[in-house]
């Protein structure tokens, strides 16, 4: 039985919520930063220590946050006004008035029902676990454009994560997974934070034949390995990365024209081939501009250890070495030297002409990708509408700087490398010659580039225009040059 997570429980535990402080703020400020800071490292004990005197807040943050067993007259205190028995019958609350679900606050003065996770539950997860907030769902929402939509879908919503953040900018959301779980988890979700959100159930893009949106987001289980399942949240049953490949394929169909998606997904780099051939192989035949992003890549042997403790399965068991080595067989042979992991970002547009760019973007950076996406999809229409560069003038980007690198030689120092640096966003970097440096160099916005290249073919030689488009091209797509 899954649980009924009925829009009177959530009204009711919301309202018992908002009484008692129970917000992401609020913890935040009940812990202080450093208790909450070891929270988030999964060391409980100073945030117990903390929340001692947090009256009943500090019950919500020990029970929901903790996993710890609270005194019933505390329990019923922090919930007042919620139905303790209706709160055990559908799983919120053991019989033992112990935390069922992980319920917890999450920005904005929101909160996401999932699944308790394996530290919490003591031991591994069952098959239709459903995950709560982690890193990838997080990443995925700093990456997403949040330009105002009137219809979006979230593709495989889990706990409803991303819809949630959908709810800022999109007017109408709806949002579907194969779990039943899942569903029931993100309905409650849903509504105990007031949204109406269309929930269907069905497999990959089934629940929304012949329908058409604004925008897409989607975090499929990408997972890469052999084809089978053994938690729904992150295995498709799909072979190696089918499941990514599966949802490029798919997804442009479902756009209205200029229409975006935004997914995570993973791909194969195997020996003797370019990652780039083979993930711009899964697109459709013309019509998408494509912006493939990788984070990272992972060696098989630390991707498969991170998945199975990911988990809670012990490497170290009988269990976790049986499918430790089944998936390591299987990496060797398919040949797989690394898993690939990143953004994809899609648009669909009947111009002639689609743009489709693969970049590593493997450095650290604060700023979240999503501003980044919705400029570079600016760009890419821009360059689109503008063929002709050379008439153009164009302005350096303040956050733009150049930065030289020397050594020491006999005759001094001697320059090995400069580079434009752009110290925003996520931190492009361009090697440049001397002649590009000193042409971006004269880029104030008061002459055209034909004008800039003129003059410098006059005080340095020869100038090789055509050389210096495609430079041009890739930093006023990495907003490095601006059009004046």
């Amino acid at each position: 039985m899954h649980p009924d997570l009925s829009v009177d429980l959530c009204a009711r535990l919301r309202e018992a919520f908002l009484n008692a402080g129970y917000t992401a703020d609020g913890v935040v400020d009940a812990l202080g930063p450093q208790a909450h800071a070891a929270l988030g490292r999964g060391e409980p004990e100073p945030a117990r220590r903390a929340s001692k005197d947090a009256g009943t807040l500090g019950t919500l943050i020990r029970l929901f946050l903790l996993g710890d067993q609270e005194p019933e007259q505390d329990v019923r205190k922090a919930l007042d006004g919620a139905d303790i028995d209706d709160l055990v019958n559908n799983d919120v609350l053991t019989a033992q008035l112990t935390a069922g679900l992980d319920v917890r606050p999450y920005e904005d003065n929101w909160w996401v029902i999932a699944d308790l996770d394996s530290d919490l539950r003591g031991g591994a997860v069952p098959e239709d676990h459903v995950l709560g907030v982690g890193h990838a769902s997080i990443s995925l929402a700093r990456a997403t454009k949040r330009t105002p939509v009137g219809t979006l879908l979230d593709l495989g919503t889990g706990c409803g994560v991303q819809a949630l953040h959908a709810s800022t900018h999109a007017e109408r959301i709806t949002a579907t997974d194969l779990s039943e779980r899942a569903l029931r988890l993100a309905q409650g979700t849903f509504r105990i934070n007031g949204l109406d959100v269309e929930t269907l159930q069905g497999e990959w893009f089934g629940p929304v034949r012949n329908r058409r949106f604004d925008q897409v987001v989607c975090n499929p289980p990408f997972v890469v390995g052999p084809p089978r399942v053994d938690y729904v949240y992150r295995d498709s049953g799909l072979g190696g990365d089918d499941a990514s490949a599966l949802v490029i394929r798919q997804l442009p169909a479902f756009l209205n024209e200029g229409g975006v998606g935004q997914l995570l997904a993973s791909w194969l780099h195997r020996k003797g081939e370019d990652w780039e051939e083979r993930v711009s192989s899964w697109l459709p035949r013309g019509g998408i501009d494509a912006w493939f992003v990788q984070r990272d890549i992972a060696e098989p042997a630390l991707y498969v250890g991170t998945w199975l403790k990911d988990a809670g399965v012990d490497p170290r068991s009988p269990e976790g070495r049986a499918k430790a080595s089944a998936w390591l067989d299987w990496f060797e042979e398919n040949q797989v030297a690394g898993v690939g992991f990143g953004y994809v970002t899609l648009r669909r547009t009947d111009e002639m002409h689609s743009q489709v760019v693969c970049e590593d973007l493997r450095h650290a950076y604060d700023d979240p990708l999503g501003p980044e996406a919705a400029r570079w999809l600016d760009n890419v229409a821009w360059l689109r509408a503008n063929p002709d560069l050379l008439s153009r003038r164009f302005r350096v980007a303040d956050t733009v700087l150049l930065e030289e690198v020397s050594e020491p030689s006999e005759d001094g120092w001697r320059k090995v490398v400069a580079r434009l640096h752009r110290t925003d966003g996520p931190g492009w970097q361009h090697e440049v010659d001397e002649a590009t440096a000193k042409l971006i160099a004269g880029c104030t916005g008061a002459l055209p580039l034909e004008d800039l290249l003129s003059l410098l073919e006059f005080a340095y030689g020869e100038i090789d225009a055509e050389a210096a488009l495609p430079i041009v091209r890739d930093l006023i797509r990495h907003g490095m040059l601006i059009p004046a």
